[in-house]
């Protein structure tokens, strides 16, 4: 079992940023494909970004160029930087993982293991 614990999210103004964490326990290292999905009331569960194994980033077009996912591998931790964030990007975010590759990385029967989610609201 690989739980997952997320910090991070809040409020922000329109144009902020906001960083979330999520804390792996366990030998995950370079195991695991580890994504970034939001859902915001009424709506489906959405992929927004993916860390593959071997470092392979993938983006939501409505994101790209905007967040970043990384690993801090030393902290079996992973990133979600948000930058201008927008109004459209208030959601709950989770973090999910599963182990090795996988190329659907946008769906979210593939992944085995979930953070509890966090909230992010964008509004002025």
């Amino acid at each position: 079992q690989v739980p997952l614990v997320q910090s991070g999210g809040g409020s922000v103004q329109p144009g902020g940023s906001l960083r979330l964490s999520c804390a792996a326990s366990g030998s995950t290292r370079l195991q695991y494909l580890v994504g970034w999905f939001r859902q915001a009331p009424g709506e489906e569960r959405e992929g927004v970004a993916a860390l593959q194994p071997d470092g392979t980033t993938t983006y939501a077009e409505a994101v790209k160029g905007r967040f970043t996912i990384s690993i801090d591998l030393a902290k079996n931790t992973v990133y979600l930087e948000m930058n201008d964030l927008k109004p459209e990007d208030t959601a709950m975010y989770y973090c999910a993982a599963r182990r090795g590759y996988c190329y659907a990385v946008s769906s979210p029967d593939v992944y085995a293991y979930w953070g509890q989610g966090t909230q992010v609201t964008v509004s002025s």
